[in-house]
């Protein structure tokens, strides 16, 4: 079992390396273009709206509950890795670059939520530690291109597109090839149109879908302008040039270590419990962001940077998690993946709402709207609705 849980972890990690190639090599793909100042909250946003139609088409369809789960992530994984390719052959065409990136996000549909589909295969005792490993990887996989392109100084950008491509199809092959489908897998025996609305019923699992769309609302945006933030510090308190790239790199990528941690102590302490302490916290960040902006040292700002980092997404597997076990065994793979869709639904309209509110409020102030979504989401996972005695017969 841990074999198979290394080679699922390795795949994720490989495959989500895809995930943020275009934010990384952003300032080299608009070389030469007219685009608006917007451009990365656009870029940004077109894989996220790829992955909301991957998500819905594959929970209407239930592909992840009706097909084998390691050969859809094999194909996505494949198809993916051409499209993020693609980038490199964009000829200076917004149209081009945003039409990729819109279906490398369509086809990672079939990577993250189906990796975790795999994981709940497999692992049913223990999953919040399982998928916080899995989640980790994902993290890792987010950050990893800024760290490529932190370290290509001498070589042209397209290089991290091409090493992105590759890690993704080594990563699906190793899937597909390693890892065949799960003992706990149920398989689902026909399309059901309803199927994705069905786990909503249930109150537990609708507070934990509740709270991951809160989660969602500031996580993405979050890792989306975490180099801008960089920048923008820089350029504020007038500071010497120092390594945007590998500072962004590090800071998400400490969010993996804070999966690992959080999967281990729910073990402990209660999924649900940890999930909204992480959550909470990472609200707090939001709410004391202009304090760390204004505080003219920088180390202080990093720190609290890696500190967001890692509160930010402590709480996605355990979310994951809270879903998994709450969702009916034969749609787990369709709960899984529509409740991705919406919250990634959720995190385009919060990307461009930063972006519009930064428009008109100075930077320091403008990362406090990402404290809604935390806010939100921990009222609903300590919500409690009120039991409704039952009626006494009468005689």
């Amino acid at each position: 079992m841990k074999r198979v849980l290394l080679i699922i972890v390795l795949a994720q990690f490989l495959c989500t390396s895809l995930w943020f190639a275009g934010n990384a090599v952003l300032s080299d793909l608009v070389k030469g273009i007219d685009t608006s100042s917007g451009f990365l909250a656009q870029l940004t946003s077109a894989v996220q709206l790829g992955f909301i139609f991957g998500t819905l088409v594959f929970a209407i369809f239930t592909i992840s509950d009706r097909f084998s789960p390691s050969k859809v992530f094999f194909i996505c994984a494949v198809i993916a890795a051409l499209c993020n390719l693609g980038l490199s052959l964009s000829n200076g065409s917004t149209f081009t670059l945003l039409l990729f990136r819109f279906l490398t996000g369509f086809f990672l549909a079939g990577i993250y939520p189906v990796g975790m589909k795999i994981a709940s295969d497999y692992f049913e005792k223990g999953l919040g530690k399982s998928l916080g490993f899995l989640v980790g990887a994902l993290v890792l996989g987010t950050a990893f291109p800024h760290f490529l392109k932190s370290a290509s100084f001498s070589f042209s950008w397209q290089y991290v597109i091409y090493i992105t491509s590759f890690l993704a199809l080594i990563g699906g092959g190793l899937l597909f090839l390693l890892v065949p489908d799960g003992p706990f897998r149920k398989q689902g025996q026909k399309l059901k149109w309803s199927s994705f609305f069905t786990s909503f019923r249930n109150h537990d699992f609708k507070a934990a879908a509740f709270g991951y769309f809160g989660h969602m609302w500031e996580l993405y945006t979050f890792w989306a302008f975490v180099p801008l933030m960089l920048l923008q510090y820089q350029q504020y308190h007038k500071l010497e040039i120092f390594t945007v790239s590998l500072f962004s790199f590090l800071i998400i990528a400490s969010g993996s270590i804070a999966c690992i941690l959080g999967g281990f102590l729910s073990q402990r302490f209660g999924v649900k419990k940890i999930a909204t302490l992480a959550l909470s916290l990472s609200g707090l960040c939001c709410i004391l962001s202009p304090l760390a902006f204004l505080y003219s040292n920088l180390p202080v700002f990093i720190s609290f940077l890696f500190f967001w980092g890692m509160v930010v997404v402590a709480d996605s597997p355990l979310f994951s998690t809270l879903v998994a076990q709450n969702a009916p065994q034969e749609t787990r793979g369709t709960s899984l993946t529509i409740v991705n869709c919406i919250g990634f639904t959720i995190t385009i309209i919060s990307i461009q709402s930063l972006q519009l509110v930064s428009s008109f409020i100075l930077p320091p102030y403008g990362y406090m709207v990402l404290a809604f979504g935390p806010m939100l989401g921990v009222w609903a996972l300590i919500h409690k609705t009120k039991k409704v005695l039952p009626k006494r017969k009468t005689l």
